[in-house]
């Protein structure tokens, strides 16, 4: 079984593939600073409420935006089960080209999320992930990775609107209650600015990557709020919430997993 951790700047997602299915995923608050051993508390009693044991895992890989969290999610395969992660990073094997001027700068998520697209959809396609900020990214019809778009995530933008404007409350992400873009009071105009408003983003962006191609592409949309902004448009043709994931997953399949060679009993003494 394959131990994969999705650490990003929000969440820490945690999830185990056995070869044939995903047999379940788990999340968490990013805290760059929890240890390893509170890490292990809270997946090893989730695990063994789906008959996973810390023997079961055999290999392990980390895709993570955070660096200062990845000592402590790397000690956690090490000393927990016994295994040594795969890192992801733009220097391992992809089987695509990242058309980049600095290939080491792109964050890995949005790299998994091309790598996972194109292996499942097809190319040329347009990635759009819904997270901490909101990104674009752009792969081609061979898979490569050509570029993307990066703006402000949408609860970013929510919170700083209230703390810039002192008469503006602070507000939940969702669908206004109205189909009605005109806001009757405060809290609706606010929400159907941050829902339309995005949902304009969205379609403008995407209609100036497919002019900038030249070509038609699919649309792919991923992340928690994902579902909510495929009510308001019809320019998603899938919406994947795994998406991440599988990236890991197959970036683990096309590379040699690394080797621990400390024995498992040393690190528990340790």
């Amino acid at each position: 079984m394959l131990l994969v951790i999705d650490a990003g700047n929000t969440n820490v997602v945690f999830a185990v593939y056995d070869g044939a299915k995903w047999r379940g995923t788990w999340r968490i608050t990013m805290q760059a600073q929890r240890t390893s051993d509170e890490y292990a508390v809270w997946l090893l009693a989730l695990l063994r409420m789906q008959g996973i044991s810390a023997d079961d895992i055999e290999g392990a890989v980390i895709g993570t935006v955070v660096p200062a969290a990845l000592y402590h999610l790397r000690t956690l395969c090490r000393q927990w089960f016994a295994v040594e992660p795969l890192l992801a990073s733009a220097r391992l094997d992809w089987g695509f080209s990242i058309k980049m001027d600095n290939p080491d700068e792109v964050g890995v998520d949005r790299l998994l999320n091309g790598l996972a697209a194109h292996h499942l959809y097809g190319g040329p396609l347009t990635v759009i992930d819904f997270g901490t900020a909101t990104t674009f990214d752009v792969v081609d019809h061979e898979g490569s990775y050509c570029g993307g778009v990066i703006a402000p995530g949408i609860n970013l933008s929510v919170e700083a609107l209230h703390q810039a404007a002192a008469r503006l409350p602070r507000i939940g992400v969702g669908r206004p209650a109205v189909d009605s873009v005109i806001g009757r009071n405060t809290v609706a105009a606010m929400r159907s600015g941050v829902f339309w408003g995005y949902i304009g983003l969205i379609e403008g962006i995407v209609e100036r990557i497919r002019q900038e191609v030249g070509q038609d592409m699919k649309v792919l949309a991923t992340g928690g709020l994902a579902p909510l902004f495929s009510e308001g448009t019809t320019v998603f043709d899938h919406v994947d919430s795994m998406l991440t994931l599988n990236g890991l997953r197959i970036l683990a399949g096309r590379n040699p997993l690394p080797r621990l060679t400390i024995e498992k009993d040393l690190l528990t003494e340790g």
